[in-house]
């Protein structure tokens, strides 16, 4: 299990600290805006008290105001805000000054542009008044099949305005895994791209989007966004088709249609491993406060701060991307590669170039760049204020790194959270500390818990990460799930009235969080659990070692299987010596009991194509399940490696029998 250290790695300064947003925010409310600690235990013991001062504080601008803060406090089914009417869009473009940057749309290549507030508006007007003459109004859903571009956060606030559903996944969608998701919706309006880039590479994705557009029979019409400058195919669609330039180039006054705090604003999908992926609904309400939360006061966004986020339309952080704008700041979208062929520290020269202030990763991301040997700090990054990391845990090798090659006073932000709430359940924040290879604290009203086996809270102990208290950006429903019977069963099943997300994690003696990785894939040897990002830590951090996964295989005898899956470095091979090395690397960064029965070479590591590693899904395949039960290939990052696993249970299971 992994360990947590006393002393913090990262201390904030006193003055930083006392300027930020946050500490502002807990005098608002008349606590010391240094101690984060005291901040949190209010805001989870007064809950109503505390979502009504994040209403004041960031002065949400409502048609119709609300009757009480919370009118039902059950989970799930609480009932924010009842009575409020307002506008998720509006409050999305009205602190950006005509002549303020509000977009700067990047790519791969070093090229770019800006997009004022004033042309934002403008733009979103006129896409609105577009959408609204084919037939689009309140409750009507509009998809998206596009990259992060500027074009997305356009046509997501064209239809927010409306009071229209908007959802999205980027181009490297397979046109049938696109429409899994989008059909489930019945959309009314399709707006695709011609294609992206990717690693020096324009992807021409003309002929899926025709192919998507076919899938969707309730489309009433197509606008086509020429993104890569390839002639459209409008002759063979079988709806309407208009280009993105008529659509976005009329001189049209934006109007923002007021709805009820927790009407729809955007359905994201699970990674939907099996069967059809969930769509969760969120509400204009719940995104708003929440967002306005996450990146006003924990990430210390403003007017005059930019944010560069790597992420595709399909992962959350795409959300978070768009909802820069809530807080006035600038936000920068990016088509292509992390790390491009031609450019692998783009994002870096970017940062500096654009001097962005908050930078947004991936662990994988920041173990490349060192194990790769990249300097960021050949670049002016003193603008970078906060490092944000997510997607999963960020080992405690990768803390000096950022420090030694960012910037010392950088705040290195590890975040954990999910789509599910489209948030995080724990991060940092201006005002706290940081200690290497942990969460520093749970988010401001999480009412974050590790709960042991007989669902009682514990520290410094491994438990199920749950929240015992309500959150507005739970979601509203799934879509097709009118009962929520299947809602229910995702969340609230194991505990009455409590959130269960499904991650291990140890809430330490000093408030922070660490992530040990899902429940559902936790290795139990001889009764003792153990978590598999402590093993991933240890062996990734070789230089020897591309990627690792370790699995723990109940077998039918009663036996336990615990091999570790490794992706050697390019030109490098397994032998006996480093298997070795990898063992006294988990003996010493982890402990002995987490060196496992094997150490074997595999051509790959399969992931959810937002890149977490299908630890599940590999688990239940070599314990037999057949694969299509197990995983759609469509959402595999790499399909054919569902064969690969799936022949090693078997070779497995021959051994055992044999033997």
């Amino acid at each position: 299990m992994t360990t947590s250290h006393t002393d913090p790695f990262f201390t904030p300064d006193p003055e930083t600290t006392a300027a930020s947003r946050i500490a502002d925010f807990a005098r608002y409310v008349g606590l010391d805006g240094v101690d984060y600690a005291a901040l949190h235990r209010w805001s989870v013991t007064h809950l109503e008290t505390f979502w009504g001062a994040v209403w004041e504080y960031f002065d949400i601008d409502a048609d119709a105001p609300y009757e009480q803060v919370l009118a039902e406090q059950r989970m799930p089914g609480a009932r924010w805000f009842p009575g409020a009417t307002l506008n998720y869009a509006r409050h999305a473009l009205r602190n950006l000054a005509d002549d303020d940057v509000a977009i700067v749309a990047l790519d791969e290549t070093g090229s770019g542009y800006e997009v004022t507030g004033e042309r934002l508006r403008a733009l979103v007007a006129s896409v609105a008044a577009t959408l609204r003459d084919l037939g689009v109004g309140r409750g009507d859903r509009v998809v998206g099949y596009l990259p992060n571009t500027a074009h997305a956060i356009v046509a997501f606030l064209a239809a927010a305005s409306l009071g229209a559903v908007w959802s999205v996944c980027g181009q490297d969608y397979a046109p049938k895994a696109a429409a899994d998701r989008f059909a489930q919706l019945e959309p009314t309006v399709l707006i695709a791209a011609d294609g992206y880039l990717f690693n020096g590479t324009t992807h021409d994705r003309r002929e899926a989007a025709l192919e998507l557009a076919r899938a969707l029979p309730t489309l009433k019409a197509t606008v086509l966004v020429d993104h890569v400058g390839l002639p459209a195919l409008s002759e063979n669609y079988p709806s309407l088709v208009l280009p993105w330039e008529d659509a976005s180039t009329r001189a049209e006054q934006l109007i923002c249609v007021p709805v009820p705090f927790d009407h729809p604003l955007w359905v994201v999908f699970s990674s939907g491993t099996t069967g059809l992926p969930k769509g969760i609904v969120h509400g204009h309400g719940g995104v708003l406060l929440e967002h306005l939360k996450t990146l006003g006061l924990h990430s210390d966004l403003g007017p005059g701060d930019r944010l560069l986020w790597y992420t595709t339309t399909h992962w959350m952080m795409w959300n978070l991307v768009a909802s820069t704008l809530l807080t006035g700041a600038t936000t920068c979208t990016y088509d292509g590669s992390p790390v491009p062929f031609a450019e692998p520290d783009v994002l870096w020269e970017l940062a500096s170039r654009h001097r962005v202030t908050v930078f947004g990763t991936s662990p994988q991301y920041l173990l490349a760049m060192a194990k790769f040997g990249i300097d960021p700090s050949v670049y002016d990054l003193s603008s970078i204020r906060v490092v944000g990391c997510t997607g999963s845990a960020l080992p405690a090798s990768a803390y000096p790194w950022v420090r030694d090659h960012v910037g010392e006073g950088v705040l290195l932000a590890s975040i954990s959270g999910g789509t599910d709430i489209v948030s995080g359940f724990a991060g940092s924040a201006p005002n706290t500390p940081v200690w290497a290879g942990e969460l520093s604290a749970p988010h401001l009203r999480v009412a974050l818990a590790a709960y042991d086996a007989e669902g009682m809270p514990v520290v410094d102990q491994v438990g199920e990460l749950v929240v015992t208290r309500p959150m507005p950006s739970m979601p509203l429903s799934f879509w097709n799930d009118p009962d929520g019977t299947r809602y229910r069963d995702a969340y609230f099943s194991s505990y009455p009235d409590v959130w269960r997300h499904g991650d291990w994690i140890t809430i330490t003696g000093h408030g922070s969080v660490i992530i040990h990785g899902r429940s559902d894939s936790t290795l139990n040897r001889n009764g003792v659990r153990l978590g598999s990002a402590d093993i991933h830590d240890a062996v990734e951090r070789l230089p020897e070692i591309a990627e690792a996964l370790v699995i723990g295989v109940e077998e039918p005898d009663g036996g336990y299987w615990m091999p570790l899956f490794v992706v050697p470095a390019p030109g490098i091979e397994l032998d006996n010596a480093l298997c070795e090395r990898i063992k006294d690397a988990i003996r010493t960064g982890a402990s002995p009991r987490h060196v496992p029965d094997e150490v074997r070479q595999v051509p790959g590591i399969p992931h959810t194509r937002t890149g977490k590693k299908l630890e599940v899904p590999v688990k239940r395949l070599l314990q037999g399940a057949p694969a299509e039960q197990v995983v759609n290939p469509a959402t595999v990052d790499a399909p054919e490696l569902i064969d690969y696993y799936a022949g090693l249970g078997e070779e497995r299971r021959k051994g055992r029998a044999i033997a």
